[in-house]
C-alpha cells in the first residue's frame, strides 16, 4: 500500500464518526501540539553558560523563528546581530540560541516559571509590571492608510492560505499584509501567540524590523499579549476576525496602533486608530 508523509504539524488518528446512518471508523487529522524548549547560551567568552528560558506548547515547524520571535518580544534581544548561532534539534524539541558575548542580559528580571501554554503567551510572568515591555519602535502617525475594501478582503486571503486549518479546523493563524492588501507571510500554530512570534522571528531573521508598513491579521481574538508583541515589532495596525479584550484596546490606543475586530463579511469594528482607514463615506 502506498503511504504518504503528513505535512509538519499534522497527525493522523483513527476515530469513531457518528452520523445519521450509524457509527463509522475513519481517519481524522489533528494539529500537533508538543513542547519546545528554548535555551540561551550567553556570557563572556570562556565563561559562557546555558540556561533554559521557556518551554512553550507549540505546533512543530518554524521553531527557530518561534524562538527568535519569543526572545525579541520578551526584550532579551533587540536585533538579529545579537545572535551568533541558532541550533535546532527537532527530535529533542529543542532550540538553542547563542548570543553575542558582548551582549549583557538580566534574566532574573523575567522571573518566569519557564512554561507557557499554547493559549497564553504571558503565563508565568512574575509581576504585572513585567507584562508591558518597552518597545524601541513606534508607528508613524496616521500611516499607513488602507481602504476599507482592502481590509475587508484580507480574511478570505488568510483562510485560503491556512493549509493546516483546512486539514484540521483547529489551529490559529497570523499573517502580515502590505497596505495594498498583498499577503506577505503567514504562520500557523496551535498557540495564537506562537504564530505571532513566528512571524516576528521571520522578520527578525531577514533584518526587516520594524514592521511600520504592514498589517497584522489574526484568525481569532485579540488578547493583550498579541498587541504587546505587535508593539515590540512596530506594527501599526492589527485586524482580527474575533473580538479584542479591553486591555488589548487600551494598549493599542496607548501605542498609536489601529485595532480592528470582527473583520468578516465586509464588516469591522474599529476600536482605535480610525485615522488610518480610508472610507468612501462623508
Amino acid at each position: 500500500m502506498e503511504t504518504f508523509e503528513l505535512p509538519t504539524g499534522l497527525q493522523n488518528r483513527m476515530i469513531h464518526r457518528i452520523e445519521k446512518d450509524g457509527v463509522h471508523r475513519s481517519e481524522d487529522q489533528l494539529v500537533e501540539e508538543s513542547p519546545l524548549e528554548i535555551r540561551l547560551k550567553y556570557g563572556a567568552r570562556g565563561q559562557q553558560r546555558q540556561q533554559p528560558i521557556a518551554v512553550t506548547m507549540r505546533t512543530p515547524g518554524d521553531d527557530v523563528e518561534l524562538a527568535l520571535g519569543f526572545l525579541f518580544t520578551e526584550a532579551i534581544i533587540g536585533k538579529i546581530q545579537n545572535v551568533i548561532e541558532t541550533r535546532h534539534r527537532p527530535v529533542q524539541n529543542l532550540v538553542t540560541i547563542t548570543l553575542d558575548p558582548e551582549l549583557r542580559i538580566d534574566l532574573s528580571r523575567m522571573d518566569r516559571h519557564f512554561y507557557t501554554t499554547s493559549s497564553c503567551g504571558v503565563c508565568g510572568k512574575g509581576s504585572l509590571e513585567m507584562v508591558e515591555s518597552v518597545s524601541c519602535y513606534f508607528p508613524r502617525p496616521g500611516l499607513p492608510q488602507l481602504e476599507v475594501e482592502t481590509l475587508a478582503a484580507m480574511p478570505q486571503q488568510l483562510q485560503r492560505a491556512q493549509s493546516l486549518f483546512a486539514a484540521t479546523g483547529g489551529i490559529h493563524a497570523a499573517a502580515l499584509f502590505d497596505p495594498m492588501g498583498k499577503l506577505l507571510v503567514l504562520r500557523e500554530d496551535v498557540g495564537r501567540h506562537n504564530a505571532v512570534d513566528k512571524l516576528i522571528g521571520c522578520a527578525l531573521q531577514k533584518n526587516k524590523l520594524p514592521l511600520r508598513d504592514q498589517v497584522l491579521v489574526l484568525s481569532g481574538r485579540i488578547g493583550f499579549e498579541l498587541v504587546q508583541k505587535a508593539t515590540m515589532a512596530g506594527i501599526p495596525m492589527i485586524a482580527a476576525v474575533g473580538a479584542p479584550s479591553s486591555l488589548a484596546v487600551e494598549l493599542a490606543e496607548a501605542n498609536d496602533i489601529t485595532l480592528i475586530g470582527f473583520l468578516r463579511d465586509h464588516r469591522m469594528n474599529v476600536y482605535c486608530g480610525m485615522e488610518r482607514i480610508i472610507t468612501m463615506m462623508e
